[in-house]
């Protein structure tokens, strides 16, 4: 299994180059050059697999540079019933409101309490045995721009990793309380947050800057080290996330909720486009997917995009209550053009460079047709979201937080506009406690809200009865480590202070 760049394909890789690198020299994103075919025993074959050997099968078949026992350890110690409260890091329950069924994944068991921890709980493994195999010797530099999650899961996945450092910029005023509080905290020797005036797209057009950037990754190379990210950029990031769709298929067929080859649909609060991809990308391989439904925020650029063709980043941006959505740019599109476009890296090459100069694309009649035919595209703003929430408690007494909230949002608009009732699967991307200012006054519209974020949590707790996450109930006393603010254009200085290569 061979990789090439978006944007060049004369730039071919290894699976482990490709997620030592994490992004390619020109810029573009390192896509597989083709997708293993599951067929019906194949997926009979998973469904006596429990996540982790359902993960073993597909990491084998992508990344052919590892042997069968580094998978194995990669694996078995990513997914452990610690780190995720349980022997099923990505279960689903199984719910529904006003008459339409819900079959919700819920992907923030893990450490950060967030849907990133199933990708960054193993890409330090898959990272730190890609270099040895491909940079034997240098110390990677891991650049992350996050809206949120991103930052404090590959904090936790990263902190005191060998032959690694970190270093995550967030937007200053663009994540949750809690979430800011999770990335100031952090321990590590190897770890640096710093926020940034502006937002996340600001964030991470510093970052893939900095990535291609040729005099700054000299000066890291002079010293012994490579950049490399832990952004869904890399293609480290966004394999593991195929796994829990194809094994939340597998879970509903053993639990009796479809059978075996039946079609499902996803739904996918989404603002980067990774973790959508990723279940197109498990489509490709045999996964029976009837329609990929993209939930969006007020931030409706993929909207606008999956309705129209055009990808228009011009426009206001806006700053919700589903912050890790808050994003214009969403960077894992360039990965699905590559392939409607045929593998085009010419084309893909053009839009991308539009994006940049211009702010705007729009792609081929032919393209669109494509995208039509297999994508919904729909939002809600925040008044909706907080709707979404406090039904969904009263109704079904299951709290859900206000990325999982735009997501129900948006599927109950899907099944209204086309009386499609082919059972969906809803990814669900955090714990409510992570957003708990805004769950709140969802489910208590009418209280005078505590000061304090986490007698806010204490409240939703007393409210709900639903249990605090220990991860986040352990912060509340934890003293921050971390307090830099810098303007976007320093985010290079910063970079190379912090790695002490001024």
């Amino acid at each position: 299994m061979l990789y090439n760049s978006t944007q060049n394909k004369n730039e071919v890789v290894s699976a482990a180059q490709a997620i030592a690198q994490g992004i390619s020299k020109d810029g573009g994103l390192f896509v597989p050059q083709e997708f293993p075919r599951y067929s019906e025993d194949d997926f009979k074959s998973l469904l006596k697999e429990d996540y982790r050997g359902r993960a073993k099968k597909v990491f084998s078949d992508f990344l052919t540079d590892f042997g069968e026992e580094e998978i194995n350890d990669c694996v078995e110690k990513a997914y452990t019933a610690e780190k995720f409260d349980g022997s099923n890091p990505a279960p689903l329950t199984y719910t529904s409101l006003n008459g339409k069924e819900l079959n919700i994944l819920e992907l923030w068991h893990g450490p950060t309490c967030a849907f990133k921890d199933m990708a960054l709980q193993i890409l330090p493994h898959l990272l730190t045995k890609s270099l040895k195999k491909t940079y034997d010797g240098k110390d990677a530099v891991i650049l992350v721009a996050t809206s949120g999650d991103t930052g404090k899961a590959a904090l936790e996945g990263f902190k005191d990793v060998e032959h690694t450092k970190i270093i995550v910029f967030y937007p200053v005023n663009g994540v949750s309380p809690m979430q800011k509080h999770q990335m100031n905290t952090q321990e590590g020797a190897n770890v640096k947050v710093c926020a940034i005036e502006g937002n996340f797209d600001d964030a991470q057009t510093g970052v893939k800057k900095i990535f291609t950037t040729s005099d700054i990754s000299e000066k890291l190379a002079e010293n012994n080290m490579l950049f490399s990210s832990a952004n869904s950029i890399n293609w480290g990031r966004l394999l593991p996330q195929i796994v829990y769709y194809i094994s939340a298929y597998c879970d509903m067929v053993n639990d009796g909720k479809i059978s075996l080859g039946d079609s499902i649909n996803v739904v996918v609060p989404t603002g980067n486009f990774g973790n959508i991809l990723a279940s197109y990308y498990a489509s490709l391989m045999g996964l029976p997917v009837n329609k990929f439904i993209c939930a969006s925020n007020s931030n409706n650029v993929l909207t606008d995009f999956i309705n129209t063709g055009v990808y228009d980043k011009n426009r206001q941006f806006y700053t919700t209550v589903s912050p890790s959505m808050d994003i214009l740019v969403s960077s894992n599109l360039e990965r699905l053009l590559y392939k409607l476009s045929g593998d085009s890296d010419t084309m893909t090459a053009q839009w991308m460079t539009a994006l940049k100069t211009v702010g705007k694309y729009e792609v081929p009649d032919e393209v669109k047709t494509v995208i039509k035919e297999n994508f919904f595209g729909g939002f809600c703003d925040d008044l909706k979201t907080r709707e979404t929430i406090s039904r969904l408690f009263e109704e079904k007494h299951y709290l859900c937080d206000t990325h999982t909230a735009v997501a129900v949002n948006v599927y109950e608009q899907y099944v209204d506009a086309t009386g499609d009732n082919t059972p969906a699967v809803i990814a669900s991307t955090a714990s409510p406690y992570k957003f708990s200012k805004a769950v709140l006054e969802a489910v208590a519209p009418n209280e005078e809200l505590p000061a304090n974020e986490f007698d806010m949590v204490d409240r939703l707790n007393e409210l709900t009865g639903m249990d605090v996450p220990a991860p986040l109930a352990g912060l509340k006393n934890k003293t921050a480590r971390f307090s830099d603010v810098i303007e976007s254009d320093d985010m290079k200085a910063y970079v190379l202070k912090s790695l002490s290569i001024e």
